[in-house]
């Protein structure tokens, strides 16, 4: 979870917000002056800070803010206070805070804000992670590692669209990173040197997506003791990144949907439509045609996002990248560390190529960096790994990894077949391969258009069917069908 510090002269704030925060799984630190907040801040890397605008000698919000954003650029600061006014609202916001509050506050509210906050504050890290440049070198190719061929062609494609504006939509399991994909779009485009907002729409509650996204004016409802600019209105010129898109609610989905087909706005309680310039870039990891189907998602909206998709591959599906991953990781962590850690033991480096990842780039992310901590020489060793045997070899051996299996034949038995490409299966017909079947294939993507081609005769054509018991999206299939269609 992430780290908060909090600062106020008020024991009783402190303690309030501290217990608030905790009760949520942040860590919290909790100061009532302004040096014991700039000696916080010199030694621990904060998502948020809280400050009050009003602080003791040496220092007020504004002066620490100011210190936060040259110590810390990621981190996020929220202006507390208890005299609301226009001017220092307005000082406050261009001095670079996140945003202000007024004294007294909703728990929800404080909440919410420290969600969006630490959110914000997350992804600025991993844009500036990925930018690895200065101020003014604005163009450099953004750093995604991996060299397997479904990598390559994925980064080609990213490029290719990075230079429009059309809406994208990237699609992938969890910790595959997508947001670095997102922020490459962003980075790689003309509006490099515009505001990328991101937001991670499962971090809002439904009841209050609209006024995120789109603003409130004061009044709108209980609670809006001012009028509020939305994410949209904050990306004006720049790109919003949507993650997780598929949590909004059906509500939040139509005004999505409006903007899409006019560009334009509407602040909640509102009159006004505003025009936005804004890229869209939104990212999910659930499966939307199936939310459709389930009338948890607009079919419509769908298509608007989906003008282009960007499906980011797992890595059980590029080990080639594993090795390179994890040397990019070790000589990351090495070098924050400071431990001599120089690479991996063979006996290492192959079990780490061996495991699946069901965790994807993330789960290796975090393997590498205990390692690197762990590791009580100059190269980790397989002692130094976590326990990736349980989810590794085990996994492979199981039968839902690597075998599909078929609905059971009139004696009731189940059948079950070798399936390279971890597709599962559920058809009504027998589909039996024996060895010769399988050496008659030159190569994977061979086999692969067979079983494709069998599963879809075993459904009598139904793509919709057919989709769904191989595993994959309708526009997966369909994509599949038109590339055989074009090699015959």
């Amino acid at each position: 979870m992430a780290r908060i510090l909090v600062v106020d002269d008020q024991v009783e704030t402190l303690e309030l917000l501290a217990r608030l925060f905790r009760a949520q799984g942040y860590e919290v630190d909790a100061v009532a002056d302004g040096d014991l907040a700039q000696t916080a801040i010199e030694e621990t890397d904060y998502d948020v800070v809280f400050t009050d605008l009003r602080l003791g000698f040496p220092y007020d919000g504004l002066e620490l803010l100011e210190m936060v954003k040259k110590a810390r650029p990621r981190t996020q600061v929220v202006i507390m206070t208890a005299f609301s006014s226009v001017e220092s609202s307005v000082l406050a916001m261009k001095a670079g805070a996140y945003d202000y509050i007024t004294k007294p506050f909703k728990g929800e509210e404080v909440l919410l804000l420290a969600a969006r906050a630490a959110e914000r504050a997350t992804l600025t890290g991993k844009v500036r992670d990925l930018e690895g440049r200065s101020e003014t070198d604005h163009h450099r190719k953004p750093e995604i590692v991996g060299q397997s061929p479904a990598m390559v062609r994925m980064m080609r494609l990213v490029g290719q669209v990075a230079r429009t504006d059309a809406t994208v939509l990237i699609v992938g399991e969890s910790g595959t990173g997508k947001e670095l994909v997102a922020a490459a779009l962003h980075q790689l485009s003309p509006r490099v040197d515009k505001p990328l907002v991101a937001v991670n729409c499962g971090a809002i509650p439904e009841n209050l997506q609209e006024s995120e996204f789109f603003g409130h004016v004061k009044g709108a409802f209980t609670g809006a003791i001012r009028t509020k600019t939305g994410l949209f209105e904050e990306a004006h010129t720049g790109t919003l990144f949507l993650d997780e898109v598929g949590e909004t609610s059906l509500a939040t989905q139509v005004k999505l949907l409006r903007f899409l087909q006019t560009g334009e706005v509407r602040r909640v309680g509102g009159n006004e439509a505003t025009r936005v310039d804004a890229r869209l870039v939104a990212a999910t990891n659930r499966d939307l045609e199936a939310m459709i189907e389930a009338k948890a998602f607009r079919e419509d909206l769908y298509y608007r996002l989906n003008i282009i998709a960007v499906e980011v591959p797992p890595l059980r599906d590029r080990t080639g990248d594993v090795e390179v991953l994890a040397k990019y990781f070790l000589s990351r962590f090495a070098r924050k560390l400071g431990n001599g850690v120089t690479g991996f033991t063979d006996r290492a480096m192959k079990r780490l190529v061996r495991h699946r990842w069901p965790g994807n780039v993330r789960e290796l992310e975090n393997a590498v960096e205990r390692a690197v901590t762990l590791a009580r020489g100059t190269r980790v060793d397989v002692d130094d790994l976590p326990r990736l045997d349980r989810l590794g070899s085990a996994a492979r051996s199981s039968r839902p990894k690597d075998e599909f299996s078929l609905h059971p034949t009139l004696s009731g038995e189940w059948d079950t077949v070798s399936n390279p490409f971890q597709l599962a299966v559920a058809a009504p017909a027998r589909l039996e391969y024996e060895d010769n079947d399988v050496q008659q294939f030159p190569s994977l993507a061979e086999m692969e258009r067979a079983h494709i081609e069998r599963a879809l005769a075993a459904f009598g054509g139904n793509r919709t069917r057919t989709s769904k018991a191989l595993g994959i999206s309708k526009a997966t299939l369909w994509r599949k069908l038109k590339s055989y269609e074009a090699e015959t």
